[in-house]
């Protein structure tokens, strides 16, 4: 029998039958799972500190399966305004021995009034579910306030919090919005539209790609503005030695894993004091329960995963409570 018959398909292949596969996958297993190292912040309980990374449930179409799978929290996205399709071209790959994953998709999206419409489907949220925004690629960045605005006062009746993604390598100039006049003026109307009643938190996905002064700066700001946390991180545009991706798109997986690690470190050290009250969300490179753990030591709140489901499969969820529900 094969155990993980997704990873005979092409990437893109499997990405499109995935909805499906998992429909399937968790009819068979939806044993309930203990909870383990629960909390509550901001008003949201969480069951676990394991969730479901944006990008994989793009469109809220699978958050049964991800709740009966045993996931703490799911973000879905990324959003955008209006429907868009991918990047034309190749836009997925992985390395099967390096457990490494590729992709330039670029906020495929059914567009905002279509996913609010999947969300309000859902009688009960079994878990906080964050919906992770984008502008469309043809909006441009002067004017993406106005996209990333719309999104949040459109899914603020259905999201229990929001991811703000501008830190996608894949949708051009996206990353400049996390310099410092740009993100300042991009956050403040942000923060101020997701705190006015009803009150939904709002977090900042950062790039692993950011030097030392570019990350402190970033952080510093969002800070300032009153963030209530981050995602870190997002893709990189790296290419470690060993790894034959094309230069333009985002690696994801086991390589992004010392990236990864080493911008939760450095946050941590900058935000010192500020970093009380703040959700601190380490994703990337998480692929075996021990990398989750890890993380939590390291002073994550709460993990993500994604290329751990490809390469290990939706029972990861599963597996990890299995090892830590005791400690």
């Amino acid at each position: 029998m094969i155990k993980k018959p997704w990873l005979l398909l092409p990437p893109q292949w499997a990405h499109d039958l995935g909805p499906f596969g998992l429909k399937i996958f968790s009819l068979f297993n939806s044993a309930p799972i203990p909870e383990w190292k629960s909390f509550t912040w901001n008003g949201l309980y969480f069951k676990n500190p394991l969730g479901l990374a944006g990008g994989v449930d793009k469109n809220a179409e699978s958050l049964n399966e991800w709740w009966a799978l045993g996931a703490g929290f799911v973000e879905v996205g990324t959003v955008t305004p209006r429907p868009q399709s991918a990047n034309p071209g190749k836009i997925m790959d992985r390395d099967m021995e390096r457990h490494a994953l590729w992709n330039k998709m670029g906020f495929p999206s059914y567009g905002a009034h279509e996913v609010f419409f999947n969300l309000r489907d859902y009688e009960e949220k079994k878990t906080p579910v964050f919906v992770n925004i984008g502008k469309n690629r043809d909006t441009a960045n002067e004017d993406a306030g106005e996209d990333y605005l719309y999104l949040i006062k459109h899914f603020k009746p259905q999201a229990d919090g929001f991811v703000v993604n501008i830190s996608s390598p894949n949708t051009k100039g996206l990353r400049d919005l996390q310099n410092k006049e740009a993100l300042t003026k991009l956050l403040q109307p942000l923060v101020e539209a997701s705190h006015s009643a009803p009150m939904k938190p709002i977090l900042l996905k950062l790039s692993p790609d950011l030097n030392d002064e570019s990350l402190a700066e970033a952080l510093n700001v969002a800070v300032e503005l009153g963030i209530d946390g981050f995602v870190l991180t997002n893709t990189t545009l790296s290419r470690p030695q060993g790894i034959d991706f094309p230069s333009e798109g985002g690696l994801s997986g086991a390589p992004l894993k010392p990236l990864s690690c080493q911008i939760l470190q450095k946050s941590l050290q900058i935000l010192g004091k500020h970093r009380s009250g703040k959700l601190i969300i380490s994703a990337g490179g998480a692929m075996t329960p021990e990398d989750v753990f890890e993380r939590l030591q390291m002073g994550a709140d709460l993990v993500e995963i994604y290329s751990a489901l490809i390469f290990e499969g939706p029972g990861f969820f599963r597996n990890v409570a299995a090892k830590y529900s005791g400690r």
